[in-house]
């Protein structure tokens, strides 16, 4: 990269932070249409022992540019350092071994072609380190094309749930002291089979009518772990910040339940639920899902206190997706905070590459069926119609939610983007020597955006 393209890149990025930083004040912020790359400005990622880098600081490469990765290794010298080298996540198109020096040596070098990602992977002894890359993301396309009839079966089931009478229960959740001015209510409510949607819904007390934003905040993949369940403190931590919450779980559970009552649903009911009826589109276990999050949806807009404008969802992973979908089938949703996000591109490898989790079309079930079925639950469809801003995070050596999975979903919604491309981040929060790191260029930005647009 030339002095010139690097401080191009430098400016960009600090556009984008002041853009970030005055979110709100900008009245027309939610008809705005532009897509804002934020580059990592870290060129050396490094284990205990290893460190790479990348002739990109962003880990975005355009056609025709030169990829060259790096790898030093001083305190292992004389160790044999191997080399693995992916393409589109899972093809493995180098490998290597070379005995490393005191010097920096390069592991991987070659011209950028079509768009895809790479992956260089390094290991000696226990040590290892990975970086990635992405050639011309904004080209990426979804593995299959969008059904004729998708807009009319949506329509019908939102055309069913609407006409689905009300019945909600709410059962009022104690507080502490710290808790005064705010309400907290165990909610279930009716939905389209085969659960209700359940959650808690938290808000600040006596606030006027259409003064506030609604938050809605979705769940990663799994059952019984913390991480899937839905928690009073959730809810409560942005009704602290003047919001409408609803933390939903994904799955219609029963809240504050024993342990052995997640544990029973996730080895018999909800066992691999994500598999479930992957060929019969009235059977696919999202299908209930994303109809949950439809009516929760309809349930905050009925709030009197909503602002009629601000409805941000929140969410990780299948949360993450979750968000992506929220934005594409409901317009009310002006924004989302998707966390590498899943439930994208599931038919990337018709196109060569890995698909977003759960990689249905991976499976042993019928492909002819799947192809009928699942395109009509697939984030990379739902999305193209959305004018919701979208903020995401994207891990490059991600092998969970592939990057190339995300970049084919989030490239068909129309609206705003912030997209922050991590070149170490797997799927999992980044830990060890680059925690600190990730905290400050990621993490923190990530909340600011939050905490901006909610006020």
């Amino acid at each position: 990269m030339t002095t010139k393209e690097h401080k191009v890149k430098l400016r960009a990025t600090q556009r984008g932070n002041e853009t970030i930083k005055t979110l709100e004040m900008k009245k027309n912020i939610l008809s705005s249409i532009f897509t804002l790359i934020i580059a990592c400005l870290s060129l050396v990622i490094q284990s205990q022992d290893i460190t790479l880098s990348q002739s990109s600081k962003s880990g975005i490469y355009r056609k025709g540019q030169k990829i060259i990765v790096k790898a030093l290794a001083e305190n292992l010298a004389g160790d044999t350092l191997r080399i693995k080298v992916f393409k589109n996540n899972n093809q493995l198109i180098n490998q290597k071994s070379v005995i490393i020096g005191k010097d920096s040596l390069i592991v991987y070098e070659e011209t950028s072609g079509k768009p895809g990602s790479i992956i260089v992977e390094t290991k000696t002894g226990k040590e290892n380190a990975s970086l990635g890359m992405l050639v011309d993301p904004e080209q990426l396309k979804p593995g299959t094309r969008c059904p004729k009839d998708f807009d009319h079966f949506w329509n019908n089931l939102k055309k069913s749930l609407n006409t689905l009478p009300w019945e909600i229960k709410k059962a009022v959740v104690l507080g502490t002291e710290s808790d005064k001015g705010y309400s907290c209510e165990d909610i279930e409510i009716n939905c389209l089979g085969p659960k209700p949607a359940r959650g808690y819904f938290a808000k600040p007390e006596n606030a006027a009518p259409k003064s506030l934003p609604v938050v809605l905040l979705v769940h990663a993949a799994g059952v019984k772990g913390s991480w899937c369940r839905s928690e009073p403190m959730n809810a409560m931590k942005y009704a602290r910040m003047g919001a409408l919450c609803f933390d939903l779980n994904a799955h219609g559970m029963l809240n504050d339940q024993p342990d052995d009552y997640y544990s029973d649903l996730e080895n018999g009911e909800l066992k691999t639920y994500w598999l479930q009826g992957l060929t019969k589109k009235d059977k696919v276990y999202f299908r209930g899902m994303y109809l949950r999050l439809l009516r929760t949806i309809d349930f905050l807009t009925r709030q009197p206190e909503w602002d009629g404008k601000r409805l941000l969802v929140i969410g990780e992973s299948q949360g993450g997706g979750q968000a992506l979908v929220a934005a594409g089938l409901d317009n009310r949703v002006s924004a989302v905070v998707a966390i590498v996000p899943a439930m994208c591109d599931w038919f990337g490898s018709l196109n060569g590459r890995m698909g977003g989790w759960p990689q249905p079309f991976e499976t042993d079930a019928s492909k002819k069926e799947m192809l009928k079925a699942l395109p009509y639950f697939d984030a990379a469809n739902i999305l193209k119609d959305s004018k919701a801003i979208i903020f995401t995070e994207i891990g490059l050596i991600d092998m969970t939610c592939p990057s190339t999975s995300v970049y084919a979903a989030i490239n068909q919604a129309k609206g705003q983007k912030f997209i922050y491309v991590v070149p170490y981040r797997p799927h999992h929060q980044v830990e060890g020597t680059l925690a600190k790191k990730w905290l400050e260029d990621f993490y923190k930005p990530r909340e600011l955006f939050i905490s901006n647009y909610l006020k």
